[in-house]
This record gives C-alpha cells, sequence and structure tokens, in this order.
C-alpha cells in the first residue's frame, strides 16, 4: 500500500525543511547581550502602558519599570482606559511609595473612537501625552500592563538599538508557566510563533518578513511617525506584528526572547489560554476559509500523521509509514527542546507536541467559528468586528 509510506515521506519531508530550511528558527537563540557597552549619550525613553481593568498586576509592572537600572532620561504614561477597577489608583500608589510619583503620568482614556481597535487607541493616546510632556523622547517604549520587567531591560533594549541602528527592538517575554495548562501549553505557542515569523529571517534587513510581540517594543520615535504613526494599523487585531510590517518598511527591526523580562497574567486555566488564542487565530489567517483548511491540513501532516503512523503500525502494518512516523517524531521532539529548555520543562514534553497540536487545531477552528457567528474579537471585555486587518 502507497499511501502511508508517501503521507509518512511528506512529513518527514516537512520537518526536514523546517530544521534545516526554516532560519532555524527551532534553535530559540535570539537573545539581548546581557553585557551592555555604555553609551556616550543615553537618549530619552518615553514608556507607554495601555491598562484596562489591571488592578491585579499594574502595581508589579508599574514598580519594576519605575525602578530600572537606565542612565538616561526616561518616563512612564499610563493610558486608564475606562477601566472599572482601581487601574490607576494602585499605579499611582506604588509610585508614590516609591517617592518617584513624578516619573509616572496616569491618563485617563478618551472614548474610543470608530476605526481604532482599544488597545491601539490607548497606545494612541500615550503617544500624544508623551510627545507633549516629553519632546525630546528619542524612543517610545510599548509594554503591556502584565510585564515584569527585569532592572537592566530598558538598558539592553536602548543599547541594542543604538548600537545597531535599529528602528525596533521587540522581546517576546517569558508567558507566565503556573499551572497544569500553562505548562503544556505556552511553550508550544512560542515555538508555533517563532515557526510562523522565524526571528533570525525577521532580524535580517534583506528579507521583507516582519513580526514584533506586544508586551515590550521599543520604537524608535522618528521611524513610528515616518512609517505613518499608530494610525496607519489604528483597526489591527494583531497590532504588534502590523507595526513591525509598517517599521520594518522604514528599516530594520529585531525581535527576540527573554527569560528574565516576564507577563505577570494569569490564564485561569484552559479556559483562559483559550480565549487568548482564538482571538486572533482566524485573523492571522485573513479570515479566508480556504486557508483554514490548508492550515488545519498541514497541521494533522505535521503533527498528528506521525503519531498516528508510529503508535497505529498494528493497524495499518506499514514499515515504511512506521519508519517516516518516527523519524519525523523524532524531529519534531528534538526541534522543540530548545524552547522547553526555555520554560524549564523535561525534554520528553516534546513527545507530547501532537497532543499539544491537536488543542491549537480545535482553538484555531473555533476561532473561525466565532468569526462565522460575528463574535468578534476582545482586549480587555471590548469586543472589535473581527474584519478588522491584520
Amino acid at each position: 500500500m502507497w499511501l502511508l509510506p508517501s503521507l509518512g515521506a511528506l512529513s518527514f519531508a516537512v520537518w526536514l525543511i523546517l530544521v534545516f530550511f526554516r532560519g532555524d528558527f527551532w534553535r530559540a537563540d535570539q537573545r539581548l547581550r546581557r553585557s551592555v557597552r555604555d553609551l556616550e549619550n543615553w537618549p530619552e525613553v518615553a514608556v507607554i502602558i495601555p491598562a484596562r481593568d489591571e488592578a491585579a498586576v499594574i502595581a508589579e509592572t508599574v514598580q519594576s519599570l519605575l525602578v530600572q537600572d537606565y542612565p538616561g532620561k526616561f518616563s512612564i504614561f499610563l493610558v486608564d482606559d475606562s477601566s472599572k477597577d482601581d487601574t490607576a489608583g494602585r499605579a499611582r500608589g506604588v509610585a508614590d511609595a516609591g517617592a518617584m510619583g513624578e516619573r509616572l503620568v496616569v491618563l485617563k482614556g478618551e472614548p474610543l473612537v470608530e476605526g481604532w481597535t482599544g488597545k491601539l487607541w490607548a497606545m494612541e493616546q500615550g503617544v500624544r501625552s508623551a510627545a507633549s510632556l516629553a519632546p525630546d523622547a528619542t524612543y517610545l517604549l510599548f509594554t503591556d500592563a502584565d510585564i515584569a520587567h527585569e532592572p537592566a531591560s530598558l538598558k539592553m533594549l536602548v543599547a541594542k538599538a543604538e548600537n545597531e541602528g535599529l528602528n525596533l527592538v521587540s522581546l517576546m517575554v517569558r508567558l507566565r508557566g503556573n499551572g497544569f495548562w500553562e505548562r503544556l501549553l505556552l511553550p508550544a505557542f512560542v515555538f508555533f510563533f517563532q515557526m510562523l515569523y522565524p526571528f533570525p529571517w525577521v532580524n535580517d534587513p534583506a528579507k521583507t518578513l516582519a513580526a514584533a510581540a506586544g508586551g515590550c517594543m521599543l520604537t524608535r520615535r522618528t521611524a513610528l511617525e515616518k512609517s505613518g504613526g499608530l494610525a496607519g494599523i489604528q483597526g489591527a487585531l494583531i497590532d504588534d506584528c502590523a507595526l513591525a510590517r509598517q517599521i520594518k518598511a522604514t528599516g530594520p527591526i529585531w525581535v527576540g526572547l527573554t527569560e528574565t523580562t516576564i507577563s505577570i497574567r494569569p490564564y485561569d486555566g484552559l479556559e483562559g489560554l483559550w480565549r487568548m488564542v482564538t482571538r486572533t487565530a482566524y485573523t492571522e489567517l485573513h479570515h479566508s476559509p480556504f486557508l483554514l483548511a490548508v492550515a488545519l491540513v498541514g497541521m494533522f501532516i505535521t503533527y498528528l500523521l506521525p503519531p498516528f503512523l508510529t503508535l497505529g503500525y498494528g493497524l495499518h502494518g506499514s514499515g515504511a509509514g512506521l519508519g517516516f512516523g518516527m523519524a519525523a517524531w523524532a524531529l519534531m521532539a528534538a526541534s522543540y527542546r530548545p524552547s522547553l529548555r526555555l520554560y524549564g520543562e523535561p525534554p520528553w514534553i516534546g513527545i507530547l507536541l501532537p497532543v499539544v497540536a491537536l488543542f491549537y487545531c480545535a482553538m484555531t477552528f473555533d476561532s473561525a467559528r466565532r468569526h462565522w457567528r460575528n463574535a468578534g474579537g476582545e482586549w480587555k471585555g471590548r469586543m472589535h468586528s473581527m474584519d478588522k486587518g491584520k
């Protein structure tokens, strides 16, 4: 029977291409240097935090920014986007307690303007306030309200941008890994993101591929303005990658990983992780049923077929199918090891990647189902039409 050996050979070929011809994405080796060469002049930075109902985490985020070991001048602009909790009060409280109230500006967000997503509109208000109160800031650091920055983070980001003439430096922060579902699914989220956007290719000025991680993006202000500003991507649900594409058109960008700047957002188990993925998965596929079908078939051939051929040998009896299945599964597990190491997980977890991929297939289909039902995208409880662009 030729069908199963052929499918097995296809799956093995896919993994050969991914491992050897996809920019070495799986190595997870794009990192900021911890040793920073001092600059003659450290440029001013304006930090912008869009925040909506973040009282549970905002104090830790603001505190981590206030104590940054940065030699230059910097200020923090927190945009309280119609929070129903005490987000603003807790942010002010931590600044006042450290006698650093003058470094933090808390802005009351204006009503959402038609055509903008909520997060980008909050970011835009921060940009406008920074233009007025910190007009000499060379860089803007966009960071989520649930990110705890290591003390040297800002210094390393700016040094990277200055020393290499970069218009955007972004870090995919280390996602929280507490509980069974987070430990099972989050390393794969990082792995899949790197597969989709190989960081070495993103960081290559000669390639057009662009991506960023919205939790931490340092942007050169002149490059942002030259590229059209946030207004150029005002309706994007996947705002970080949209911004990266826009800015890379003006000059080089860089994206990498970190173990020490971390997300402190709790995901509330499988349900919270499911919401995170379904919010934008179908948008990534341009809301195309054809691309959805291609993606699901591709996921089956890449991740699900190898264990089927291996574990189902007693049913199909194809020695060639078994061999190709085992080889593909071995490559899969081996390529996943660096991402597991990043999250402190044992290497044997790599054999469970097909199970994890099955969950992501279900989430992707559910994202499409929500779109078809006009359920919309969501940011902190605010619904947006999923017809908006990326």
